[in-house]
């Protein structure tokens, strides 16, 4: 079931958002100083392509700077990322099955928000003891 929502999310919102996700980390490494801000908006974008079977969890080694990154994340990318997301799931919320994809959508906005300080991790306990090891 996981696959046709990934498949589903792909070709009505993923591919879009995910493009939204790249734009941002071009801009990011071309400043140079935001390179880390870059690397995470390509991390984001890859979890934004196929979010199904995965979640963002903190990272425990995120520190104090990963909070200041992230409000300085917020006032260049992350706000209109977040609208990005929000305004998608309510247009998918509009059709029946759309709903799980809009909530998909949702879901998403505290990492477009605050993406430092996170890490992306399979949903099944077994894939992420495997992929730990």
């Amino acid at each position: 079931m996981k696959t046709i929502l990934n498949i589903i999310w792909l070709v009505l919102a993923g591919f879009w958002l995910a493009l939204g996700y790249i734009a941002a980390g071009i801009l990011c490494c071309i400043l140079i100083v935001t390179i880390p801000f870059g690397i995470a908006s390509f991390r984001i974008a890859g979890y934004v392509l196929w979010p199904f079977g995965r979640t963002a969890v903190d990272k425990p080694t995120a520190g104090a700077w990963s909070v200041i990154g992230n409000v300085i994340w917020f006032l260049v990318a992350g706000l209109w990322l977040a609208l990005a997301h929000i305004s998608t799931g309510i247009l998918l919320c509009l059709t029946v099955i759309g709903i799980p994809l809009g909530i998909a959508n949702f879901k998403m906005v505290p990492i477009s928000l605050f993406p430092l300080g996170k890490v992306i991790v399979p949903t099944d306990p077994r894939l992420a003891a495997s992929s730990a090891a």
